[in-house]
């Protein structure tokens, strides 16, 4: 049985994949975009009756070269099936937003910079020598903890101190006052740098 000519008419049912341009397309395969800078046929689109179709072939066409373009790239096979590896980006977008300004540097980092001063970044989690444990430097459960009854379970009275004078709540106090000191700092550096404060548990959000 020769199904030649039912192949052919099943074949001519479907445009071909082959397009012929008269100026090449300009492809972006990473954005996956077609540019198309051929002139366009005006005396079709003067014809209100076929301008509809025309743009419609034209869009059929270009698709066409843009999936073309894709089959020809390499590929590599994952979970998700077989990908196309698409290449570096062409087209050059412009940003949404403009580059963000350098930020001031505070009173520290202008010292720091004077003077040739390099910020050491320490360890987050310090060995507690007394519990063989690491724990965290600072925050919660953090390794340094003043005026806790189960961590100084001792604490001298100073010198000319008094004698009844609660030294736990003394130590809290003074931890206080230095947290309170560090936070002015805070402000006047952001303030000189011109750049928000990030509210913290010692400071209240106005």
């Amino acid at each position: 049985m020769d199904v030649t000519e039912i192949l052919e008419a099943h074949k001519s049912k479907f445009d071909p994949i082959t397009v012929e341009k008269l100026v090449p397309l300009e492809f972006d395969v990473n954005l996956l975009t077609a540019f198309d800078t051929g002139a366009l046929d005006e005396s079709l689109i003067k014809q209100n009756d076929q301008i509809e179709q025309y743009i419609k072939d034209l869009t059929r066409d270009n698709t066409q070269l843009l999936v073309n373009e894709l089959f020809k790239l390499p590929v590599q096979s994952a979970d998700a099936g077989v990908l196309a590896q698409l290449p570096n980006r062409i087209s050059i977008l412009p940003r949404e937003k403009p580059l963000p300004k350098d930020k001031p540097l505070t009173r520290w980092e202008k010292f720091a910079k004077v003077k040739g001063i390099q910020n050491k970044k320490r360890d987050r989690m310090v060995l507690n020598e007394e519990t063989g444990e690491y724990s965290p430097r600072w925050g919660y459960k953090g390794a340094k903890k003043e005026g806790k009854l189960d961590e100084d379970w001792l604490l001298p009275v100073p010198d000319h101190g008094d004698p009844m004078e609660d030294q736990y709540a003394k130590v809290r106090e003074e931890k206080k006052g230095r947290v309170e000191k560090n936070t002015k700092r805070r402000r006047r550096n952001a303030d000189e740098a011109q750049v928000p404060v990030k509210p913290t548990k010692f400071t209240k959000k106005k």
